[in-house]
C-alpha cells in the first residue's frame, strides 16, 4: 500500500533517492521532484478530512453517485447531482435517456472496487462506461484509425498517438502501472503517479469515444489499488468538472500532438488532485 511519509521528512527525502532506481518508460518520474517542492499540503490529513462527513446513505455508493455525475458532466451530460441522488437513493423515476450514462459509469466505478488494475480489466470497464455511447463492435476494443479530438471552436484540439503504436505505448503504460503497484510509494507519490496515468493515458487516446471518463476513472483507480476504500471519497471528477476551464487548459498545455508532447509542462496537472482534495470545503 503507502507509506504516510511527508514531503518534509528526512526519511521522505531518503526515500525518493531510492525511488529513483524505477525503471518507468512512458510515466515521467523526473517530474516529481519539481512536485516535492511546491507541494505543501499535509496529504494524510486532507485524506483524513474527506471521510469527516455523516450523511443519510452509503458513503461508498454516495461518491461513486458523485464521481459518476461530474465525469459525465464534464463531457456534456445533460445530468445533475440532485436528479441522479433522487434516481439511485429516494427511487425518483426519470426518463432512462437522462440517467443512463451516469448509470453506466457508476457501473464501472462499481467495478473497479474489487477489480485488479490491469489492461484487461480497462478494456471491461471501458465496455460499462461506452454501453449508451459506442456501437458493441468498439466497446473495450482499441481504435485502428488516427484520432483528433475537436475543440469547442470546431477545430483540431489535438493529435493523439498513431493507431500503428497505439498498442504498444498501452502496453507501456501498463507495465509503469504495475511497477508501481508492486513499489512501495509515499503518499506524495500516490498523488502524483495518480493523475499523471489519466494523463499519458488521455494523451493516448486508445479508444474511439470515453476516452475522457476512463482516465478518469483510471485515476480513481489507482488511488484506491494504493490507498484502499478510503480513496473513494477523493472527489477528483467534481474538482475537475469545478475547475473546468483549468482542466482542459492544463491538459493542452503539454502539447498538441502526441509525439511533442512535453510532460515538464505537466505540473499544473498533476496538481489538481491534491490541491481540490485539500482545499475542498467540507
Amino acid at each position: 500500500m503507502v507509506s504516510f511519509w511527508t514531503a518534509q521528512s528526512s526519511e521522505f527525502l531518503l526515500y525518493l533517492c531510492c525511488m529513483s532506481d524505477l525503471k518507468l518508460s512512458i510515466l515521467p518520474k523526473d517530474l516529481f521532484l519539481r512536485y516535492s517542492e511546491v507541494m505543501n499540503f499535509d496529504l494524510v490529513k486532507c485524506l483524513e478530512k474527506a471521510q469527516e462527513f455523516d450523511m443519510p446513505v452509503d458513503y461508498f455508493q454516495f461518491y461513486k453517485s458523485v464521481s459518476s455525475v461530474y465525469s459525465s458532466k464534464i463531457e456534456g451530460e445533460n445530468i445533475e447531482f440532485d436528479s441522479f441522488f433522487k434516481h439511485k437513493f429516494l427511487n425518483v423515476r426519470f426518463n432512462p435517456d437522462y440517467t443512463q450514462r451516469a448509470d453506466d459509469l457508476y457501473g464501472a466505478y462499481e467495478m473497479i472496487d474489487d477489480a485488479e488494475l490491469n489492461e484487461e480489466n480497462l478494456k471491461k470497464a471501458h465496455k460499462l462506461i461506452t454501453s449508451n455511447i459506442l456501437p458493441l463492435n468498439h466497446r473495450g476494443v482499441y481504435r485502428n484509425n488516427p484520432m483528433y479530438v475537436i475543440g469547442d471552436d470546431d477545430r483540431i484540439d489535438y493529435v493523439a498517438a498513431s493507431q500503428m503504436k497505439l498498442a504498444s505505448e498501452m502496453d507501456t503504460l501498463f507495465k509503469d502501472i504495475q511497477l508501481l503497484l508492486a513499489a512501495e510509494l509515499s503518499i506524495e507519490e500516490v498523488f502524483f503517479y495518480a493523475p499523471l496515468i489519466h494523463l499519458v493515458f488521455v494523451k493516448i487516446h486508445p479508444f474511439q469515444d470515453g476516452n475522457g471518463r476512463t482516465a478518469r476513472l483510471l485515476e480513481k483507480w489507482f488511488f484506491l489499488q494504493k490507498l484502499g476504500p478510503k480513496a473513494t471519497g477523493i472527489q477528483l471528477e467534481k474538482n475537475y468538472y469545478t475547475h473546468l476551464r483549468d482542466y482542459y487548459n492544463n491538459l493542452r498545455k503539454i502539447g498538441l500532438e502526441y509525439e511533442s508532447l512535453d510532460y515538464n509542462l505537466a505540473l499544473d496537472f498533476v496538481l489538481m488532485t491534491a490541491n481540490g482534495l485539500c482545499s475542498a470545503k467540507r
